[in-house]
This record gives C-alpha cells, sequence and structure tokens, in this order.
C-alpha cells in the first residue's frame, strides 16, 4: 500500500521561507513522478510543482516559478519543495501525490494523480 506523508508546514510571515518535505513508502517503484498540490480556503486544488522520477524532468506553476523549488529529499523516496519569497496568496493545504510523468501532464491536472497524501497546512501572514 502506497502512503505519502507531508510535513514541514507552519505559520511563516511574507517574504519568509519554509521547506516542505513528502515521505513516499510502500509499492512505488512504478510511480513516474512526485507532485505538489496546494489548495486553498474555498478554492479548487492548484498544481504547483511537479519532477519526474527518471530524468529529473521539473515544472511549475507560473504563480510560484523562481520562488518554490522541488527537489528530491535525502532520504530514498522523499521529495522537498523548498519555498522563498512567500505571500499571503500562497497560504494553503499543501499535499503531495504520485501520478504520471510531468510532461504528460503539463497542467498538473489533479485527476491525473494516483496517491494523495493527506496534506500540510502553510500559512503565510503577518
Amino acid at each position: 500500500q502506497v502512503q505519502l506523508v507531508e510535513s514541514g508546514g507552519g505559520l511563516v510571515q511574507p517574504g519568509g521561507s519554509l521547506r516542505l518535505s513528502c515521505a513516499v513508502s510502500g509499492f512505488t517503484s512504478h510511480y513516474q513522478a512526485i507532485a505538489w498540490f496546494r489548495q486553498a480556503p474555498g478554492k479548487g486544488r492548484e498544481g504547483v510543482s511537479c519532477l519526474s522520477s527518471r530524468g529529473g524532468y521539473t515544472s511549475y506553476a507560473d504563480s510560484v516559478k523562481g520562488r518554490f523549488t522541488i527537489s528530491r529529499g535525502d532520504g530514498k523516496d522523499t521529495a522537498t519543495l523548498q519555498m522563498n519569497s512567500l505571500k499571503p496568496e500562497d497560504t494553503a493545504v499543501y499535499y503531495c501525490a504520485l501520478g504520471p510523468p510531468c510532461d504528460l501532464n503539463p497542467r498538473l491536472n489533479s485527476a491525473a494523480m494516483a496517491y494523495w497524501g493527506k496534506g500540510t497546512l502553510v500559512t503565510v501572514s503577518s
């Protein structure tokens, strides 16, 4: 059984940074990409960034380009999302998910993802 667990959320002031982690366990050898999504209160789930397991292909939503960086974590089957220059509009629950290669899901459609974590809350406020 595949499990994803996010960590690293919290309260940060505008302009600050946070580093989210996603730990993946279970039968994961078949997954082809890990992605981060977020859902702000009253809004739909939005794709943030994607990292393909082969080749290291990455993609980002326009709203976070230049501020967020997705990468492999230090541990096996982990991924991180480094978030810099945070804005109040980045406030959301952040989820990691497993799914198809990033280049086959260029719009980061959440319906294409197979497995999800339960999310971690990021609040950007002064």
